[in-house]
């Protein structure tokens, strides 16, 4: 081993299939963990203790800031370099309360030791030092056009918070952690408050860095099948060795428990013309105490499973039965210092604040008393452990979810970094424990006797937005008046000379030290589609070979294309509802424990696929998804079945609470989703699948809840019919495909399951009536108390003759990380802006936390004139194509690629078209991206937009708009 490090610790990890090492650097304490096997998807961060002492933000400008240039790597935006030109399977930075990282993951050797040493210098050797306007430009600036402008302020991190402070459940989390921890850092926002964002100095920012981003404060972390000794001599030669130890004061201190429960209030923003009934958060949260404490760590996931998360659960249900609350909400946060659970009433009132904690508390102490229901326990138990096996989470690396895990021990006790990878032990010995009552006693101690806990309102406010904006405008206008000619020419010189500076590109010399693949590394074949297609007696049986660690992914999947809009919403309620109302032979609750006991789960998703080769056909699909062990497929596809065949809709109490629930749901992420709403409705008026998209999960099918909710009476009973009319007309043999992932040997349980399974469905044969689609222009605005907008602008290209390439992925690329990110991002001090183009010639241009509205609409605008005039030499071009690749080969998991055969049947899709749409980019030219400007600008010039945001913002701009109303 390399005699610059000490190994601390070697460790077996057997859900894992690793081994643990944990080394420290002699000279600096640097702490190193290795997770050794031979996952080829390799991770790697750095991350430091970073506690803030304010609510300035400069942890999370810091974090911005660092990989805007670096000794090594000069040039101003080095990450949107390394993302236009690696093969990275993940690349980001995140702040937390208490911490900082900085996480990136690659398949490919040299690209990932391209990464590490990219971010290694932005860390240690950032140009935040030689260049003000980095801090000026991520963090915060005055900014005046001209002398007679008004002063304003701008800078990216000050953008996103603005839109973090504008989303009630921000607002309410940041409350909750700082109404239980006052006197730690994590009564601090480490984001960044936007009223204290421009108290910050460049000072101050400089000096939180030096203290904190040291390799004595740091932890790093490498995963996967590396090779570990080459690994720690470079970081020893080309970093730590380079540095002295210093004693860094970054612990983070525990809370002292409180003597009793504290109580506070705050408020949340709403639209002036948004009602404030109903539209309270009550929360109940407690502190559970160390984190360093294993058994606690994995306990209290299964104790809200069993008192509130699952469905009917015994807090959930005596809430709702109070009618304290529309929706009832629990969380626990383990990856802190000190652990808490918090249970979060939405839709409720102030007045109720009493009854709301009288009755937790009540039924606390009944349900202590006779016992918490052991078969909820064994089931969540089981939940947990089909997971902990699965180790599948979605798109992000395995091995990144492993590491962030590894802190929440590591960053507090460096020698105990594997305390929580060890799941299924710790699980299997809380399993013996439920019987002798454990969680009866956990219940009472930690959250019953707790005196360290709080109630934390939350009040909406009409008006609250403008009335801040007009305070901080009339400040702003003071402090402009109190400005000597001299002050405020020096404000509107240093304004056009910053956007000057965001304007200049990086020198070609200091672009070529981005190290960067090249076209040998990428691979010309496509990725194969794991997909075989059976005729099993008329019913088709799709099979995706893999290794699935004995899971078996069942996909009972329905064909409802012929479906028409109408009926789209009943869709989706089916989709939500299915498993939470009591069916012939299970109460919901009864059914819920028998899924987990003998499933890891069983899910229903409604999908919308575009037909390849078609302009504007789309298939709808409705499924039913599960997964178990071999042995289990009985029991799990009985259970499915029960859910498909037997759901009795009747119980109008509990179809009221779903649907409440859901509405209320949905009407708290609304301002948050923002973006995705004005995308999908900026093309309601070019495309009948962005219709049919809105109806079953936009903002259409959320104002489709409300008025289901204020009519239940008068629309129950249609509602009910129309559910069990729906499932005999879905769940047909006609409509059946089955799509199975696993080994060889799982396609023969398949196909005795779909003999099992197709005589039970119904042989109903129904013809919906068809929807005719009339395309019309969309102008229009949605107004909320958001501090920011979100804006899209939309139109179709197929429709004005062109057609699709593979060269529209590219063109993402270049959007996304060149044009949109000078004009939008770095000049407008937007958090982010993309587009998306579809094969039937859908393009959608949509910016994220976007302090503009006008000014983001001429940049869509002028995109055409941007891209006639193009240029980029080789170099360039290789790295656009580089990183588009990387977003298609982007690893996958099994179930992943399962999902991916089945999405190539369903939409026609062949390997001869992947590999078509591959060579394209593969082989794009300058000239092919120039050729894209007249597509673009035909799509654009229809004119679609919508915007959603602040309603003073829109108001200032409503000529642009045929249509402005309420987003609620």
């Amino acid at each position: 081993m390399n005699k610059s490090y000490e190994l601390l610790k070697e460790e077996k990890l057997e859900g894992l299939d690793s081994l643990g090492f944990i080394f420290e650097h002699k000279k600096t304490k640097a702490r190193i963990c290795f997770i050794s096997n031979d996952d080829p998807n390799k991770v790697f961060y750095i991350g430091f203790r970073t506690p803030p002492k304010d609510s300035t933000g400069v942890a999370h400008i810091v974090e911005h800031t660092v990989l805007c240039g670096s000794d090594k790597y000069p040039v101003k935006d080095p990450f949107v370099e390394l993302v236009k030109g690696s093969l990275n399977t993940f690349l980001n930075a995140i702040t937390y309360p208490d911490k900082t990282v900085y996480p990136i993951a690659s398949t490919n050797d040299a690209d990932y030791m391209n990464l590490i040493d990219v971010y290694m210098d932005a860390v240690f050797h950032p140009n935040i030092y030689k260049y003000r306007e980095i801090f000026e430009q991520e963090g915060w600036h005055y900014e005046m056009e001209n002398e007679d402008s008004d002063l304003t302020i701008n800078g990216v991190v000050y953008n996103e918070m603005k839109g973090a402070f504008s989303s009630p459940d921000d607002v309410l989390n940041r409350q909750i952690l700082n109404s239980l921890f006052p006197d730690t850092t994590y009564a601090i926002e480490s984001g960044g408050d936007p009223k204290d964002i421009p108290s910050l100095t460049y000072e101050d920012f400089l000096a939180f860095h030096s203290k904190y981003y040291h390799p004595s404060n740091s932890y790093i972390y490498v995963y996967g099948d590396v090779d570990i000794d080459e690994l720690l001599e470079y970081l020893d030669t080309k970093y730590l060795r380079h540095y002295d130890y210093l004693e860094v004061d970054s612990e983070i201190q525990l809370q002292k428990p409180f003597d009793k429960p504290v109580e506070m209030t705050f408020d949340y923003p709403i639209a002036s013309d948004q009602d404030p009934e109903d539209s309270t958060y009550l929360s109940y949260n407690v502190c559970i105490g160390d984190v360093l404490d294993p058994n606690m760590y994995r306990a209290f996931d299964i104790l809200n499973y069993a008192l509130v998360s699952a469905p009917g659960a015994p807090l959930y249900q005596a809430l709702i039965d109070a009618n304290i609350a529309e929706d009832v909400e629990c969380s626990f946060e383990a990856s802190q210092r000190q652990m808490y659970f918090s249970i979060v009433a939405r839709g409720a009132n102030e007045r109720d604040k009493q009854r709301f904690v009288d009755t937790i508390e009540n039924t606390l102490k009944a349900e202590i008393k006779k016992g918490i229901d052991k078969k909820t326990l064994f089931a969540s138990i089981n939940a947990e452990q089909f997971r902990a096996r699965e180790l599948d989470f979605g798109s992000a690396p395995k091995g990144l979810i492993i590491g962030l895990q590894l802190l929440d021990s590591w960053l507090y006790d460096k020698n105990q970094p594997f305390l929580h990878l060890h799941a299924v032990e710790i699980l299997d010995k809380i399993k013996t424990r439920v019987e002798n009552g454990l969680f009866d006693y956990i219940a009472d101690v930690y959250l019953l006797s707790n005196n360290h806990k709080s109630i934390v309102t939350l009040r909406p406010k009409q008006g609250m937005t403008s009335s801040d904006d007009k305070e901080l405008k009339e400040r702003l206008a003071k402090l402009k008046s109190e400005m000597t000619p001299e002050q405020i020419k020096e404000v509107v010189e240093h304004t056009a000379y910053l956007k000057e500076y965001q304007e200049t590109p990086s020198s070609k010399k200091d672009l070529a030290k981005i190290p960067m693949l090249s076209r040998f590394d990428l691979t010309r074949e496509a990725r194969p589609i794991d997909l075989e297609v059976f005729d099993e007696d008329g019913t088709t049986v799709l099979h995706h070979k893999l290794s699935t660690n004995g899971i078996h992914y069942f996909n009972m999947v329905f064909d409802i294309s012929d479906i028409s809009l109408e009926w789209v919403p009943y869709v989706s309620m089916l989709e939500r509802f299915l498993g939470l109302l009591d069916t012939k032979n299970y109460s919901y609750t009864d059914f819920t424990n028998e899924m987990y006991l003998h499933t890891g789960g069983i899910t229903t998703n409604s999908s919308i696929h575009e037909v390849y080769h078609s302009k504007d056909d789309f298939k709808m699909t409705f499924q039913v998804r599960s997964k178990f062990i071999y042995d289990e497929a009985d029991a799990a596809i009985n259970l499915a079945l029960e859910m498909m065949l037997n759901t009795d809709f009747s119980d109008e109490k509990r179809l009221k609470e779903l649907i409440v629930a859901e509405k209320s749901h949905l009407e708290s992420i609304l301002s948050a989703r923002g973006n995705q709403i004005a995308a999908t409705r900026a093309r309601l008026g070019i495309s009948k699948k962005a219709n049919f998209t809105e109806a079953g999960s936009g903002l259409s099918f959320y104002r489709f809840l409300v008025d289901l909710e204020e009519n239940f009476d008068a629309k129950k009973s249609e509602t009910i019919e129309k559910l069990n009319q729906l499932c005999r007309i879905i769940f047909s043999q006609d409509r059946l495909i089955v799509s199975s992932t696993g080994k060889r040997e799982v396609l023969s349980q398949t196909r005795r399951l779909v003999d099992e399974i197709r005589p039970k469905l119904s042989d109903e044969k129904y013809v919906f009536e068809k929807t005719v689609f009339a395309p019309h222009n969309v102008r229009e605005a949605l107004k909320d108390a958001s501090q920011i907008q979100y804006v899209a602008m939309a139109g179709n290209f197929v429709s004005e003759g062109f057609e699709y390439n593979g060269t529209y992925r590219i063109l993402n690329t270049i959007l996304g990380y060149d044009y949109f990110w000078i004009k939008v991002r770095v000049q407008g001090g937007a958090y982010g802006c993309n587009m998306s183009a579809g094969r039937q010639g859908d393009l959608v241009f949509v910016s994220y936390r976007d302090p503009n509205l006008a000014e983001t609409i001429k940049v869509f605008e002028e995109t055409g004139e941007y891209l006639r005039n193009f240029d980029a030499d080789d170099r360039d071009m290789t790295k656009y194509i580089i990183g588009t690749i990387s977003g298609m080969d982007t690893p996958l998991t099994p179930s992943q690629r399962g999902i991916r055969g089945l999405n190539a049947y369903l939409s026609g899709m062949t390997y001869e078209d992947i590999q078509k749409n591959r060579n394209e980019v593969l082989d794009a030219t300058v000239e092919d991206i120039r050729a894209l400007a007249a597509p673009i600008e035909a799509a654009i010039a229809q004119r679609n937009i919508c915007v959603v945001g602040n309603e003073d913002a829109i108001e200032r701009n409503r000529n642009l708009f045929d249509n402005v109303e309420s987003l609620y």
